[in-house]
């Protein structure tokens, strides 16, 4: 397919170059991306570029967290783990109780430097043991007898951001398929999707049909609909090309693994580097459903989250960021204390959850998970997931929890 010609202003300082030289907003407003056409007529200035980001990491499939981290000096873990236990002599310890799955050599070297907090045994009330059911409870911050549509980013976003001078970037960006649960909202916001998974051809043939389409005149009868449609396409390829420019030039400041993973988390640096003003971003590590043949399955899986976000902290420093980005891990729940005949583990409950920045007190939260347990009994939280929502919101993201999660949680301590 022939290249079309590049007629599009891609960024704000670019259309508002345009209009000077007399090509001005007429020349676009049908076709030019709302942000750039209602911030241009306001002489708005771009948003700060300087506020605290948001990059959530999903676990998906339900993380097993007692060998994550690992309580090595309880024998009640030993007892419910004669299999995959992991012996003290291999631990990675972090005091004389509990220490980190010799697979975490990341997250350990990053707890060491005091930019990991560890939440242990987070969970809720009345837990459910679905995939689906548990991600949509984490995802829009519900309780378990509790079914919203709004994710509770979504709801941040309706609350803190709404009505904020038009933005040039999306407030949100997900590096996976589909839009994440977590970013639903009641009222439009301007989100991103960035996703490899298609094949960079794929992606070319979808951006190249894009941009066709855009520069297809409008008819005499096109409604206001399809003028709507036409500016949110709009909206994607300006966003898209601009996104593909900042990660072609990035130059990373830390050595990434070769993983899908890793190489995501390069493309979130290379956007907070590049100056995007996007308040939360969303990356997803899967494959966590462990009920057979757990042992090297989960080490692969842990060794890929570790070195991968200490290779995105790390970046992160050498480019002077790491003050204004916080990372947060959740899945959507642990697995069984007690392993399963298969050498592996069934859907649980509570488990660890990790939050990375330069700004955390790093170390141990909360209390260790109590295993004098019997058969198949599952664990009882000790720290509400919505309590660690509510710190995030209110503590770094400088939102209202209340609002977002309709109560008020006790904050955590996890933030300096």
């Amino acid at each position: 397919m022939k290249n079309l010609p590049n007629l599009l202003p891609s960024t704000r300082r670019e259309f508002l170059r345009f209009s000077a030289k007399g090509i001005g907003l007429l020349a676009f407003t049908h076709y030019a991306p709302s942000f750039l056409v209602s911030s241009a007529r306001a002489q708005i200035p771009a948003p700060g570029r300087d506020q605290p980001i948001l990059v959530l990491v999903q676990l998906a499939g339900g993380n097993d967290g007692l060998n994550t981290v690992i309580p090595y000096a309880d024998d009640h873990y030993h007892r419910l783990r004669p299999t995959l236990g992991i012996k003290e002599a291999n631990v990675l310890k972090l005091d004389e109780h509990a220490g980190f799955n010799p697979a975490c050599a990341g997250l350990h070297r990053l707890a060491q430097d005091g930019k990991l907090a560890i939440l242990q045994n987070v969970g809720y009330p009345n837990p459910d043991r679905s995939h689906f059911r548990s991600t949509d409870i984490w995802e829009t911050g519900s309780a378990s007898d509790q079914y919203l549509t709004t994710g509770f980013i979504g709801r941040y976003f309706d609350n803190s951001c709404a009505g904020a001078p038009a933005n040039a970037d999306p407030l949100g960006v997900h590096l996976t398929a589909e839009v994440p649960e977590t970013f639903f909202a009641e009222k439009d916001h301007a989100t991103f999707g960035l996703s490899d998974r298609g094949g960079r051809r794929q992606r070319q043939q979808n951006l190249a049909l894009l941009e066709k389409i855009l520069h297809r005149p409008a008819g005499d009868d096109e409604n206001a609909n399809a003028g709507y449609l036409r500016h949110t396409m709009m909206d994607a390829l300006v966003t898209e090309q601009k996104v593909q420019r900042v990660i072609a030039d990035y130059r990373a400041g830390a050595e990434y693994p070769h993983t899908p993973f890793a190489q995501e988390l390069r493309n979130v640096a290379s956007l907070i580097a590049g100056g995007f003003s996007t308040r939360v971003y969303f990356v997803s590590l899967g494959s966590f459903d462990t009920h057979v043949n757990q042992f090297d399955r989960q080490n692969k899986l842990l060794q890929t989250l570790g070195d991968g976000l200490a290779a995105f902290q790390k970046d992160l420093a050498a480019h002077r960021l790491e003050e204004n980005v916080l990372a947060m891990t959740f899945s959507e729940f642990g697995r069984r204390p007690m392993e399963n005949d298969g050498k592996g583990t069934d859907h649980g409950t509570s488990a660890p959850l990790f939050i990375m920045g330069s700004r955390v007190k790093g170390g141990l939260h909360g209390a260790a998970p109590n295993l004098n347990l019997a058969r198949n009994q599952d664990l009882t939280y000790g720290i509400d997931f919505r309590q660690v929502y509510a710190t995030v919101i209110d503590r770094w993201l400088q939102g209202n929890s209340t609002a977002v999660l309709g109560q008020k949680y006790a904050p955590l301590d996890f933030i300096a």
